[in-house]
């Protein structure tokens, strides 16, 4: 008996003096010495802060901190309706690049610079002189436009693709309120069904309407802002069935048949002056090769000599 007694003793206190070995022993399970490898690789060591600015585009480093430092500079001689047409033309593109018009400004100012000396370079190798400062001239001047030009086919595109986009947008709204959602979560399902300019607007006035600001008022925003007659035509339409208390599926389908007849009057429009267009490259192409095989025969036996 006290044999056994003594034995159950000494068990215990070799586990005991076992468990507190174990809890002074330092950690060395697998995950840290995971972490451990993956430190010594890098995978987990933190960046600094030079690190992390080396690591953004050459363009987010570079050229977009200089063509805003050169943005504030011109923006003082700006006048400010100046500043607010060009704002309005850069919302109707749909921000490309989120310039603001003082970026806008300093973009036109690089590009002149930059065509300038390639047309400096072409005048060189045209042999200088006369062509030196016409070109030198004409590239400053076309590349000062130039951002111009780009900001309205930017500006059409988008007006164009929201043309496009607006009768399926306004069937599935018809769809979706007939089926019984709110007008509301139909555009929201508008925006998740198409990914286009129309959405994006939408998308723009749900954000607004839920941080608080009313409906009607964003809706007339977007609709005032999109530069789309149609689309703005819509959301009057909206607005008045909401101040008059007018069924909104009601109105939507009187929309969106609308709509489909507007889109095939423009298409029908389109095949209509097709003819016409079709005249330039019929009398630039083909009519000199007729002209060349018919009297090309004429012309050789009048030239030959008698």
């Amino acid at each position: 008996m006290s044999t056994t007694l003594l034995l159950a003793v000494v068990a215990g206190a070799g586990m005991l003096l076992a468990f507190i070995g174990l809890a002074r022993t330092p950690r060395s399970d697998t995950a840290v010495n995971v972490q451990q490898r993956l430190a010594a690789y890098g995978g987990e060591k933190p960046l600094t802060i030079e690190e992390i600015e080396l690591q953004r585009p050459f363009s987010e480093r570079v050229m977009r901190p200089a063509i805003e430092r050169l943005g504030s500079m011109l923006s003082r001689s700006t006048p400010q309706k100046a500043r607010q047409d060009l704002l309005n033309r850069l919302e109707l593109a749909g921000r490309p690049g989120n310039l603001t018009p003082e970026d806008f400004a300093a973009v036109r100012l690089v590009a002149a610079a930059v065509v300038g000396a390639i047309g400096l370079l072409l005048g060189f190798l045209l042999g200088g002189g006369l062509y030196l400062i016409i070109a030198l001239v004409a590239g400053v001047i076309g590349g000062y436009y130039l951002p111009v030009v780009w900001l309205k086919q930017q500006v059409d595109r988008r007006k164009t693709e929201i043309q496009k986009g607006l009768p399926d947008a306004l069937d599935l709204l018809v769809i979706c309120v007939d089926a019984g959602l709110g007008f509301d979560a139909a555009l929201a399902r508008v925006t998740d069904k198409y990914k286009n300019a129309l959405s994006e607007l939408l998308s723009k006035a749900l954000r607004e309407v839920s941080l608080g600001r009313p409906r009607l008022e964003a809706l007339d925003e977007m609709g005032r802002n999109s530069g789309v007659e149609d689309l703005h035509n819509f959301i009057q339409a909206v607005i008045q069935s909401e101040q008059f208390g007018t069924g909104i599926g009601k109105i939507l389908r009187i929309q969106a048949d609308e709509m489909r007849r507007k889109r095939r009057q423009r298409a029908q429009e389109r095949g209509a002056q097709a003819t016409l267009k079709m005249m330039l490259p019929m009398v630039g192409c083909i009519f000199p090769t007729l002209w060349i095989v018919l009297l090309g025969p004429a012309v050789l036996i009048l030239m030959r000599p008698r």
